[in-house]
């Protein structure tokens, strides 16, 4: 996963958090921040209706931006924040609203505003600069200085007028290194250990998750650890079972979900927005640690964020919205509102949530409600899961197999959306045995494919329409290979081998990677190395004991398998790398790169035989 910019910089224009009109009587807690929002919200509404001049006059990015800004002769300042991003807010109401930051602004620039999670282009090119990130380019679109996290207003309007009296480039914009792309996908054997050595050394023994300012359940530290602990690596085992209780801090006891991340190098300084990537990998992580370890607290943790995804995120068609809001009232600290109880929020009111509904958020949470059915078989979860897949099909397709980012893209397609819902359809496929969803999934990679080749290098671009040079995201072409592998063991198909190949072109240097990336680049490393494990379930879909046993191949614990369920009825299997004999009754059988098990008819016999041969 990509670092987690530093948001949140302490002593850095922080706002406190003041009254100045005392009750003379003591009120319960609930009750004075009850009143203290309210008052807020007036002093908030009183300030917009008495500084009308002070509203800005925000542009959305668009092709002639550049065009416009040349024939007026003007800066373009692009700020790119997110809409549940505290300091985002906090800059809105003091930085934007500053009389002479806002002289400046209209004199000399044209003023952007991108929600990030709208325009995935923008969010890869400048995802190491945080929220708010805050660029000024001149009319011809370079780059004149990039700015992190929250700027008060006197540094802003000291930024302003320096560019405006020298428009040179600033020392925050370095030129870009020259990447030299590697000629096969194989991680090198120097690359590999200083990868693990990475992976090692960024782990915080004391505290648990990797990194050491900021907390927060890194999916695929976890999820690597969690493979290697059932190859019997006690280290590994110590490093994902603590990371997975010490999560448990950053789940919302009142509504569910998990808060994005702790900032103080403990868990117990949260951030309160949440994210859709952080519910769903919570909810895919958990699902899978349950699977492992059959601790409950692991099962109660994910139906804790599956809680909030239902009751906050989920919209009335069945697909889901993408955030939920950091404060209450925006640019004010909410650490008192998120103690409260349920009945206690809703009295003060409930932090915006972000109704769009983006592709990409979609398949993340389609992948994961897929995964919670399978550790738990209880079928909610994949009807859910369902329901959500046709309705994007639906609203957000396009031809040939690709997905629109929302319903009305302003730009795209990205990369992200399609790579997401493939990922979401082939998880489909594994959780039902139906071919539909495995079709859905080839027909995505082929869209990206076609689409996001980078035509000057390795690996696939996040946008094949954008306003500067398209690029390769690190994440994304990690995602792309693991995705491209494991199908093309479901299928037998080698293009998409070869598709897997040429994203691991753009990641497997040391250039590209970072300690952020050590995980995810060691998990794909592992398997384009290794063959999944292999379930299939023999027998007719209207046979209930077959249907008993492909239920129980779902809860094998591995995030990378290929389960199957081959009725004869349907023709060959999709990859009939394996031939089964014909038989009387149901039975399962287990595969791995060395052997294949005898049939196996009872359930409860499944999961050891699975581990056992996987050894």
């Amino acid at each position: 996963m990509p670092p987690i910019p530093n948001r949140d910089r302490k002593g850095a224009g922080r706002l406190r958090y003041e009254t100045h009109l005392k009750p003379r009587i003591r009120l319960p807690p609930s009750l004075v921040l009850l009143y203290d929002m309210r008052r807020s919200l007036i002093t908030l509404a009183l300030s917009c209706a008495l500084l009308p001049a002070a509203e800005l006059d925000w542009k959305p990015w668009t092709p002639d931006l550049f065009a416009r800004a040349k024939a007026e002769n003007k800066f373009v300042l692009l700020d790119l924040e997110a809409i549940w991003c505290h300091w985002c807010h906090v800059m809105d109401e003091t930085t934007y609203k500053d009389p002479a930051t806002i002289a400046l602004l209209k004199a000399k620039y044209i003023l952007v505003r991108v929600d990030q999670d709208s325009r995935p282009d923008l969010s890869n090119r400048y995802e190491d600069y945080g929220w708010p990130a805050t660029v000024v380019f001149d009319a011809s679109g370079n780059e004149i200085v990039k700015r992190r996290g929250y700027i008060p207003p006197r540094q802003m309007s000291s930024m302003l007028e320096a560019i405006i009296k020298d428009p040179t480039p600033g020392p925050s914009v370095k030129p870009e290194e020259s990447i030299e792309y590697s000629t096969n996908a194989a991680i090198t054997t120097e690359l590999r250990a200083d990868l693990k050595k990475r992976y090692l050394a960024n782990y915080d023994r004391k505290n648990g998750s990797w990194g050491f300012a900021q907390k927060y359940l890194d999916w695929d530290g976890v999820e690597l650890a969690l493979a290697q602990a059932r190859e019997g690596d006690a280290q590994a085992l110590s490093m994902a079972r603590q990371t997975l209780d010490a999560q448990f801090n950053l789940i919302d006891p009142a509504w569910g979900g998990v808060y994005q991340y702790s900032t103080g190098g403990n868990w117990k300084e949260p951030h309160f927005e949440k994210v859709m990537q952080f519910q769903a990998a919570n909810i895919r992580i958990y699902a899978l640690a349950y699977e492992q370890f059959q601790k409950p607290e692991y099962k109660k943790a994910a139906l804790e964020v599956y809680k909030f995804l239902k009751g906050f995120l989920m919209s009335p068609d069945g697909d889901f919205y993408t955030s939920m809001n950091a404060d209450v009232v925006n640019g004010q600290h909410s650490a008192e509102y998120f103690k409260l109880n349920d009945a206690g929020r809703r009295r003060i009111g409930i932090p915006r949530v972000d109704k769009h509904v983006y592709s990409r958020e979609n398949g993340w949470a389609i992948e994961a409600l897929a995964s919670l059915y399978e550790a738990t078989g209880d079928a909610t979860y994949l009807n859910e899961a369902r329901r959500a897949a046709e309705h994007i099909i639906a609203t957000r397709s396009l031809a040939d197999g690709g997905f629109r980012h929302d319903a009305k893209d302003a730009a795209g397609p990205f990369l992200g959306d399609t790579l997401a819902m493939s990922r979401a359809f082939l998880k489909l496929y594994e959780s039902t045995g139906e071919r539909a969803w495995l079709t859905r999934a080839e027909a995505g990679v082929r869209f990206i494919s076609a689409n996001f080749q980078n035509k000057k290098g390795a690996g696939f671009v996040t946008a094949a329409n954008t306003t500067f040079e398209a690029r390769p995201e690190r994440d994304e072409n990690i995602s792309m290979a693991r995705l491209a592998n494991l199908l093309s063991h479901y299928t037998g198909n080698e293009g998409y081998r070869k598709t897997a190949d040429e994203a691991m072109r753009f990641v497997a240097n040391r250039a590209i990677s970072n300690q952020y990336a050590a995980a995810g680049l060691l998990l794909a490393d592992r398997e384009l190395n290794h063959p999944p494990t292999h379930l299939t379930i023999v027998g007719a879909k209207g046979d209930q004991a077959a249907a008993v046993l492909f239920k129980t191949a779902l809860q094998y614990a591995s995030g990378y398998k290929r389960v199957e369920w081959w009725d004869h009825a349907e023709g060959p299997m999709p990859n009939p790398d394996v031939e089964y004999p014909q038989l009387s009754t149901a039975a399962a059988f287990v595969c791995t790169q060395k052997s294949c098990s005898s049939p196996i008819r009872k359930a409860e016999l499944l999961l050891s035989w699975a581990n056992q041969l996987a050894q």
